[in-house]
């Protein structure tokens, strides 16, 4: 999900306040590149391209949407972004981007024409203010109100989107702007009914000219220099990266789902798991630790409801399937299918990944097994599984980047006999005791003895729940 930038060349005007900002426009999806003008030189070319649907983002408009006087055009398009026509020699052009909240000048320079791009791509209330032959010609601040915004979520990814999503109707709100939000067609519908005030559209449906400014959802892992996030994902989590970028504020919060209504289909309490993930190092790596949950499970008093999208996946040699006992729910079904399911599930078992944000998108209690992030890189849950004792937390360390292409990613101890050993080490006692003790649990005492052990002190104690009610931590 990293992008590079174009590198600058030595040849243009250096700064005379910071290195915010670059004199380059540099489209950071790698599409095209604009070097800025001077002298005589005519206006910068640029080969628009035409918008595929199998990127990650749509690419901003080839110049700036917005007209200002002398032929002026400026937007907020991922950046800050001004173009200026050229002036004959003698004459100059002088542009001043500051930052209005801290009060800092980013960017000043003087030139004969051409293009200025902030560096920063992220949310920042920017003021320009250009002079032609030192007379003050624009003088704008950025003001969202009423404005056409864009606000990107990359496609593919479920657990992402419900992630992120949550402080974007928290920036629609703080800005009162028309938002649109660009995101994939298979998870629109969880979020389109119960957010009126935002446009959702399929990123490859958008039209990017229409928009005065927009921003970006993305988990960046080679921005050292911070240009496309204020502070590392690695730090903040993978949340709430997404409140810094839109510079909201960072409390956890669930999006609002619309949950099908009906009644229940599940008569029986059951509880939801899930075992597949999209790399190794994400899996349970415990040998049989889903076989004794399940059993588990169906002994304390649950049918054991798999609502994975394949019943078998993996890579190589190494493949995971459904475990035996669960009953089969797996396909490739709609999601608010999968939500209406989770939310009268009593409680979800699974890893860190898309269907456990779910389950904690409708208020589902979630169980997570995650060795390979840190906790704070997810909502809590007070049904977090992790081993201290093990390698862990790779994931949200700098010094490691996750590699997408590497199905068996394990930076530290790969090839090794440590390897995954983050969640291999990982009991089912351990997971046994951390469900032991939610409310509820069991549904009725049916325990072997050799299971008793790992089960925390207060499950011995059978608290009286309605029928079918969720529990509740």
């Amino acid at each position: 999900m990293s992008e590079n930038l174009t590198n600058q060349p030595a040849a243009l005007p250096q700064s005379s306040q910071a290195t915010d900002v670059v004199s380059v426009v540099m489209n950071v999806n790698e599409t095209s590149s604009v070097l800025m003008t001077s002298g005589s030189d005519p206006t910068p070319k640029v080969e628009a391209k035409k918008i595929d649907p199998k990127k990650m983002f749509v690419d901003v408009p080839p110049q700036p949407t917005q007209k200002g006087p002398e032929g002026i055009l400026f937007d907020f398009n991922y950046g800050c972004r001004v173009e200026v026509p050229p002036l004959p020699e003698g004459q100059n052009w002088r542009i001043k981007l500051s930052d209005i909240e801290t009060g800092n000048i980013v960017y000043e320079t003087s030139f004969l024409g051409g293009i200025v791009q902030s560096s920063k791509k992220y949310f920042i209330p920017f003021k320009i203010e250009i002079w032609k032959n030192d007379v003050l010609v624009l003088e704008h601040t950025l003001s969202l109100k009423n404005k056409e915004v864009l606000v990107q979520v990359p496609v593919g990814t479920l657990g992402d989107a419900l992630a992120w999503f949550p402080y974007i109707p928290q920036f629609q709100e703080r800005h009162q702007c028309k938002l649109t939000c660009g995101m994939g067609e298979a998870v629109i519908p969880l979020f389109k009914e119960s957010y009126p005030n935002i446009n959702f559209v399929a990123l490859d449906k958008l039209q990017p000219e229409k928009f005065y400014a927009s921003y970006r959802m993305g988990l960046f892992f080679d921005d050292w220099e911070c240009t496309h996030q204020p502070v590392d994902f690695r730090y903040a989590g993978l949340h709430k990266t997404a409140a810094y970028i839109l510079g909201v504020n960072p409390i956890e919060e669930p999006a609002k789902i619309a949950i099908p209504s009906g009644e229940r289909e599940i008569k029986e309490p059951y509880v939801c798991i899930a075992v597949q993930s999209s790399t190794q190092c994400k899996y349970w790596n415990q040998p049989g630790g889903w076989l004794d949950i399940v059993k588990w499970l169906k002994e304390a008093g649950y049918r054991v409801i798999c609502i994975d999208r394949d019943a078998t996946w993996g890579q190589g040699v190494t493949f995971t399937s459904i475990p035996h006992g669960a009953e089969d729910r797996t396909g490739n079904l709609p999601l608010l299918e999968r939500a209406k399911l989770l939310s009268d599930a009593d409680f979800f078992v699974g890893l860190s990944s898309g269907l456990a944000w779910l389950a904690w998108s409708v208020g589902t209690p979630v169980v997570m097994i995650s060795g390979f992030t840190h906790p704070n890189n997810e909502f809590y849950t007070p049904y977090r599984v992790i081993n201290y004792h093990t390698c862990n937390s790779c994931w949200n360390d700098p010094k490691h980047i996750f590699d997408h292409h590497d199905f068996f990613w394990c930076p530290r101890h790969k090839g090794t006999d440590r390897a995954f050993e983050c969640t291999r080490l990982i009991t089912s006692s351990h997971v046994k005791s951390v469900i032991a003790r939610m409310p509820g649990f069991p549904k009725h005492e049916v325990l072997h003895q050799s299971d008793k052990a790992p089960v925390a002190q207060e499950s011995k104690m059978i608290i009286s729940v309605k029928k079918n009610s969720k529990l509740k931590a």
